[in-house]
């Protein structure tokens, strides 16, 4: 059985898509009081992702991660991204809220098989290059801290020699990062997150990051020559694409292999119209009510329906929300429901937002998609699994190799 140990829960997109690819959960830990609470909800309601999760409503910084080493094949979180969000004030590790100390910690003292973090594509700036490659060196060699009275310019450059010599007489991760489209897997949103998976040098893993499933080029050419609008039911006067689509429809000669990127209109057209409220009432949808209010000004024009949805957001942007919503072929807009937010972060119909608008669109906005997180936890679940079957003791006459819990009784490097 391979246990997994989930860091800044939020409200469990990233582990429950890990649950889904077969990974048994051991412990979540989040701050923020609300997304436990909406966590605690839907484990107790039976949410099958859910099941088992022990839920601790704690800063990170007060846990003692040591107690779960040996108890944990795979350590994932996202990390608070404010430090790093194009939103935000960009000041990196001067961020009180940059928390990437406490994921390497985790895989310090926990020493897990394999781990998987993500955070906003604004980690990978030109601004943050020298933080993100300290992030890295720090994930590989998670033994070498930093010492007393030590910069951390002095750290990172003892780091760097390290890495250059070769020294790996200590615990090791071989690791690799990549920025993924939620839209190129699937999903009816264009939202583009880091990705950083790292396994145990010890262990005999070959991987890399799944190949994307789904195109803009396959959508257009759906919309142009494809069924696209009969399927969805779309009359002609309102059978419409954007200006980039149509500028990028005349360079393809034929016809693309992947699959078309999913759009708003096909995620959500299966639900009521909200503004009917006597319709999801009677459907019994949850948390598909109407809000009010919204509309277009600079910097905030909404999603276009007949393509995926831009990156929601967790309403700390100017007016919460002000960018979450829907852009129909006659120019009017309204704010996504919370059921269609969350089927666009792939969010089990079932599963049910006991607050406020507000406080279930942070939520939202800043987790992760389960189907996207289910695709990398699979792939990486297969090569686990694959690597710890080649380690195990073979059968008598031949040598036994080094365990994984040896491999790891490692003291810290200095």
């Amino acid at each position: 059985m391979l246990n997994f140990i989930e860091l800044f829960a939020g409200s469990g997109g990233l582990g429950m898509g890990i649950a889904k690819a077969g990974f048994s959960q051991v412990i979540a830990i989040e701050k923020d009081k609300n997304c436990c609470n909406t966590l605690e909800f839907n484990r107790n309601q039976g949410l099958f992702y859910l099941a088992g999760w022990d839920i601790i409503n704690s800063d990170v910084r007060d846990v003692v991660l040591s107690q779960y080493q040996g108890k944990v094949s795979l350590v994932s979180g996202g990390p608070p991204c404010q430090p790093f969000s194009l939103g935000g004030r960009h000041l990196a590790s001067e961020d009180q809220r940059d928390l990437f100390p406490e994921a390497i910690r985790a895989v310090r003292e926990i020493r897990p098989q394999a781990f998987i973090f993500e955070n906003v594509r604004g980690l990978t700036r030109k601004s943050f290059a020298e933080y993100f490659e300290y992030i890295k060196l720090q994930l590989t060699y998670p033994l070498t801290v930093r010492l007393p009275n030590e910069s951390s310019r002095k750290h990172f450059e003892r780091l760097e020699e390290q890495f250059t010599s070769g020294d790996c007489d200590q615990l090791k991760y071989n690791i690799t990062a990549k920025v993924l489209n939620a839209a190129d897997f699937g999903l009816p949103q264009k939202r583009e997150r880091l990705f950083i998976v790292g396994f145990n040098n010890k262990l005999p893993v070959r991987w890399h990051f799944p190949k994307p499933t789904h195109s803009f080029d396959s959508l257009i050419w759906s919309q142009r020559y494809g069924d696209y609008w009969d399927r969805n039911e779309v009359p002609k006067k309102y059978r419409l694409v954007s200006k980039k689509a149509e500028s990028r429809l005349y360079r393809l000669s034929e016809k693309p292999n992947n699959a078309a990127w999913k759009t708003i209109r096909e995620s959500i057209m299966s639900l009521p119209d909200p503004l009917a409220s006597e319709g999801y009432e009677s459907l019994n949808v949850l948390n598909h009510e109407y809000r009010p209010g919204a509309r277009i000004y600079p910097g905030h024009c909404g999603s276009f329906i007949d393509e995926p949805a831009k990156t929601l957001k967790a309403g700390v942007h100017g007016v919460p929300g002000g960018e979450n919503m829907i852009k129909f072929p006659d120019g009017s807009v309204r704010y996504f429901t919370l059921r269609e937010s969350a089927r666009l972060q792939s969010y089990p119909d079932e599963y049910f937002f006991d607050c406020s608008w507000s406080k279930a669109m942070y939520q939202l906005g800043n987790a992760v998609p389960i189907k996207l997180s289910y695709i990398i936890a699979k792939s990486v679940k297969s090569a686990l699994s694959e690597a710890l079957s080649h380690n195990k003791p073979k059968k008598r006459g031949t040598t036994k190799p080094a365990s994984n819990s040896a491999l790891q009784d490692a003291t810290v490097h200095s």
